[in-house]
């Protein structure tokens, strides 16, 4: 029987331990720029069914339900639909996975009137939402391409009024990174056969996505009192076909559990009032802070790509 004495002293001691040690964490991942994103279109398409077929494998193995997000202009060779393509984002639906809209072309909203901006969302759903039909699912989410809204609040509204009236719901991202430039360097150096390179690389990426994510539940804390459901945005890429399985064990070993999108968009936390207008594509922790007026102070410490990564892949900023 413990003493009264000995109780108390445990008590404090669990008082003292930080809250985020017990907590049970939520992360949704979501893939941007499929079939495939840039470096793997070099590839012939026996290597990208490869990549793909790896990426996806990886993710089943891990117990991770995925969502990808579709440009479909992408899917076009020569004007004409090509099955090779289609055929990749098959293997998505094959193993159960879900399939969004990211605009037809990639275009920013920032960068185009709302006009063309829609055209592309609409046109970003004609082959993928009879696709996603066939297989009993909805072609519900969509993901701005840079995470740019608009430039105005009008716009803004206006643009998420028409994702609504067309049944659409915009994917957030609490967890941004700069992934592709690794991507970038990694593509780099499997393609120069420098085996070497590419280990180096992945290793710097791994340590870079662990901090990201713990920057950003540190963010989470500051901003809600607590760890809120994650969206981490990456891409189908070589990098990640290869690696994505460590990404999920580091994810794994930091308490988190694997959940769809939609359930971590029940969150309340993703109810909060963003009002961010200005040119950047950023994470929604940013954008909320914005919102509620947090200073630079906020957003201190971030980590960033290392230099040598950025100069390897021939990439001048994040």
């Amino acid at each position: 029987m413990i003493k009264l004495k000995h109780y108390s002293l445990v008590i404090g001691i669990l008082f003292l331990i930080p809250v985020c040690f017990f907590a049970q964490g939520k992360i949704a991942i979501t893939i941007d720029d499929l079939p495939i994103a840039a470096g793997g279109r070099k590839c012939s398409p026996q290597v990208q069914t490869q990549i793909i077929e790896k990426l996806v494998g990886s993710l089943k193995k891990m117990h991770a339900p995925v969502i990808g997000f579709v440009n479909e202009n992408q899917l076009y060779d020569d004007q004409k639909v090509s099955k090779v393509k289609i055929d990749l984002l098959k293997i998505w639906l094959n193993a159960g996975f879900d399939l969004g809209n990211h605009t037809y072309s990639h275009k920013s909203a920032n960068q185009v009137s709302v006009k063309e901006y829609e055209e592309d969302i609409l046109n970003g759903e004609k082959i993928c939402k009879s696709l996603v039909s066939g297989y009993g699912k909805e072609y519900k989410y969509f993901r701005h391409p840079y995470l740019q809204t608009g430039r105005s609040l009008e716009v803004k509204h206006e643009i998420e009024s028409f994702l609504n009236n067309n049944g659409y719901t915009i994917a957030p991202v609490t967890i941004d990174n700069s992934e592709w430039i690794y991507a970038a360097a990694y593509e780099k150096a499997v393609s120069s056969g420098k085996t070497d390179s590419s280990k180096i690389v992945a290793k710097e990426y791994l340590l870079y996505m662990k901090s990201k994510i713990e920057w950003y539940e540190k963010k989470s804390f500051e901003l809600f009192g607590r760890n809120i459901s994650h969206i981490l945005l990456i891409h189908a890429n070589r990098l990640n076909s290869d690696y994505i399985e460590k990404l999920c064990s580091i994810i794994s070993e930091k308490n988190y559990d694997f959940i769809t999108l939609g359930e971590a968009l029940k969150d309340k936390a993703y109810k909060s009032e963003d009002t961010f207008i200005k040119a950047g594509g950023i994470s929604w922790i940013d954008r909320w802070a914005l919102t509620s007026g947090k200073s630079k102070e906020f957003f201190k410490d971030e980590p960033r790509t290392e230099k040598w990564v950025m100069d390897y892949a021939g990439i001048d900023s994040e």
